[in-house]
């Protein structure tokens, strides 16, 4: 075994080509059904190998194509161009649609989150069932995040890098205004439950991804 440190032992390895660095980035993320973080990519790449800065080349090799490199989050995974998802859909699925108060609800976590039931109450005005917490968190659009340090501890709720990349987001940061949403026919004239996203503060999502301590 070397006696080397690990910094001078890795060195001993002559990192591959920055091409080959691109092309096992590339295969790596196409044979893998999750989005992954660039240390997942490092740990499975040669020693000395720089997966942030293949990435970053691989994303504007990508650019304009029919496939683009995307990040999500912490995360990055190929996704179809969004001018050409409609080529992808499939007239036989059946969605099945969210009801006003799961709509409601995950407007509330995605727009104030970190947020507790009863905070989402307050903000509502009416109770939250626990079959809407429930199908939200089935369909992984919402997860637990960190404890409040009040009485109780009650748990909070965040949205999830699923949420972010179902609704092709990068972070919370990119939700749109709720009156962009209503100007563009998604929502409708109803005043949405609490504040608009344009009368919030944006510094507020900091937390969006802290795990429950």
């Amino acid at each position: 075994m070397s006696d080397l440190p690990p910094e001078q032992e890795e060195s001993l390895f002559e990192a591959p080509p920055m091409a080959e660095q691109e092309r096992m980035v590339e295969a790596i993320l196409f044979a893998s059904a999750d989005p992954l973080r660039v240390a997942d990519l490092n740990a499975r790449m040669p020693h000395g190998c720089d997966a942030a800065e293949a990435l970053a080349h691989l994303a504007r090799r990508y650019e304009g194509r029919g496939v683009r490199l995307v990040r999500v989050g912490d995360f990055w995974a190929f996704r179809t161009a969004p001018d050409l998802g409609y080529l992808m859909q499939k007239e036989t699925v059946e969605f099945r649609k969210l009801s006003r108060a799961a709509i409601e609800t995950l407007a509330i976590i995605a727009y104030h989150q970190p947020v507790t039931r009863a905070e989402i109450e307050e903000i509502r005005g009416v109770s939250v069932s626990r079959g809407t917490i429930d199908q939200l968190l089935e369909l992984e659009w919402i997860r637990f995040g960190r404890r409040r340090m009040t009485p109780g501890r009650p748990v909070t709720y965040i949205v999830t890098e699923e949420f972010l990349d179902h609704f092709g987001l990068e972070s919370a940061r990119d939700l749109p205004g709720l009156k962009e949403l209503r100007a563009a026919g998604l929502l409708d004239s109803r005043p949405m439950p609490g504040p608009d996203r344009d009368e919030t503060d944006e510094d507020g999502q900091g937390e969006m991804f802290e795990d429950e301590s």
